[in-house]
């Protein structure tokens, strides 16, 4: 599974507005500078996949952290502990730590610490339809890469009217394939742990270490 698009969230520095729809420009300005204020975001998530030319329609639960750069992300048995420099991949199941510079797997990997801000470049927006859901009216923007060879054909962004909150985030490809990410608990500022980001390495002395330059 690609890396979660899903949590491009926390650097907002939005630009090429005079692209964009304006009233898309004001909502997306609203949730960049309420995301900005917060000292850490605490996420609970459901992610899909869904291709029904192909048979495929995987759910998942997952759960992440975000403080700046850093993030603690767990999702499918996986843990992912990016510190700030480095990323640590811890597989259980193989009994693996893959230990890495980099923050991304490829150029269109959307990470934790992004996911509330991926949008800030490559894409123009516009606003879409309104839903209700469960009593809340979420504001749809649409989002299209400006790039024309993207594998992405667009991409829909929920926000929350009232909270200014991000709800749910759909990535529609060209080859067919729905992802969509649906924010199931949003919490802020909570108190956590100095060590959260903090990769231990006494934890895992049975585990093959990969070093990846």
């Amino acid at each position: 599974m690609k890396q979660l698009f899903i949590i491009a969230f926390l650097t907002f520095g939005l630009t090429g507005f005079g692209q964009n729809d304006s009233k898309a420009e004001v909502l997306l300005t609203e949730v960049s500078n309420k995301i900005k204020a917060y000292k850490n975001i605490s996420l609970d998530f459901k992610y899909v996949l869904n291709n029904v030319s192909e048979n495929i329609n995987q759910e998942t639960r997952g759960d992440v952290v975000i403080e700046g750069e850093k993030y603690k992300l767990n999702i499918l048995g996986i843990t992912r502990i990016f510190d700030g420099k480095t990323l640590y991949t811890i597989s259980p199941e193989d009994e693996e730590v893959t230990i890495s510079s980099n923050n991304t797997e490829d150029e269109g990997t959307i990470t934790p610490s992004k996911m509330l801000s991926f949008y800030e470049e490559g894409y123009t927006y516009k606003m879409d339809i309104i839903q209700t859901v469960k009593g809340r009216k979420i504001q749809y923007v649409k989002l299209n890469p400006i790039d024309t060879n993207s594998e992405i054909k667009h991409v829909l962004l929920g926000i929350d009217a009232t909270t200014k909150h991000i709800y749910n985030l759909i990535e529609v490809g060209k080859n067919g394939t729905k992802t969509t990410l649906t924010v199931n608990s949003f919490k802020t500022d909570e108190p956590i742990s100095k060590t959260l980001f903090t990769f231990d390495k006494s934890k895992y002395n049975d585990y093959f270490i990969n070093k990846i330059d």
